[in-house]
């Protein structure tokens, strides 16, 4: 049994069919990947497995129990925090208040509430220096922090993470991304939506490519970067190889002269 499983669920915005009928598990320990252009139905699955959405139709469960019907608040309590895109942090609050809010589960808890910051400063030593800051004057980069430790402190089964590299410089892409291959060594399982398909497979062990509602492509994520249609339209493979040809010299006849 998988620790998380969709089955057939089917997601809509009023007569807009977003998700059609989608099948996909998560096992426990793994990092898996979505992957899709925009408008391909990613935020829209996370947003129906946290309880934002509720399916028009299919089954979501979580160590076999069906959520799909579940208010999103108990969700979480079973398990699943969502780290939404753009962040989202309470601009108007400090860095450990953030923190406390993402723990209000154990909120009568403070030994555990305690236990969860300090993981946090330890995944994020910024963070640290940063706890009585206002969450609104963070960089981009240290707001992303803040918003993937806060959903650290509900101690998830299943973290899903929407798009954490968004707007981000290289070198902060690469910091976060170390940090996520971290907390999954920690034994928290991962779901990740990600636009930047090169570090989202490199990450991953298991990937879905979604097109338009519907799961077009599947597998571990080293056979789908050598996939020639991943290739051409998430890594830009084909566009350099096309990029790198030159005109046949004369002489040459039909022959591509291709730069090395």
């Amino acid at each position: 049994m998988s620790l998380l499983e969709l089955e057939d669920v089917h997601i809509s915005y009023g007569n807009i069919e977003a998700v059609k009928g989608i099948s996909l598990s998560v096992e426990e320990g793994e990092i898996v990947t979505l992957l899709g252009a925009n408008g391909a139905g990613k935020t829209t699955t996370l947003r129906a497995i946290s309880g934002l959405l509720r399916p028009r139709a299919g089954r979501i469960r979580l160590g076999g129990q069906e959520i799909q019907s579940l208010p999103a608040h108990k969700i979480v309590e079973l398990g699943v925090a969502h780290v939404p895109e753009g962040r989202r942090v309470f601009a108007t609050l400090t860095v450990e208040e953030n923190l406390n809010l993402g723990a209000y589960k154990y909120r009568q808890d403070s030994a555990r509430v305690q236990a969860g910051r300090e993981r946090a400063y330890r995944l994020f030593p910024r963070l640290a220096e940063r706890r009585g800051q206002l969450a609104g004057t963070l960089s981009g980069g240290e707001q992303q922090m803040l918003a993937i430790a806060r959903g650290l402190m509900a101690d998830p089964k299943v973290l899903l993470l929407d798009e954490p590299s968004l707007g981000l410089a290289p070198k902060l892409v690469q910091e976060i991304f170390r940090t996520i291959r971290e907390i999954n060594r920690q034994g928290v399982t991962i779901l990740l939506v990600e636009q930047n398909a090169r570090i989202a497979l490199r990450v991953a062990h298991r990937a879905y490519v979604l097109e338009t509602g519907r799961i077009v492509l599947a597998g571990p994520s080293r056979e789908l970067r050598q996939d020639p249609r991943v290739q051409q339209a998430y890594l830009g493979m084909g566009r350099r190889r096309a990029a790198g040809r030159r005109p046949a010299q004369a002489g040459q006849g039909n022959a591509a002269v291709v730069s090395s």
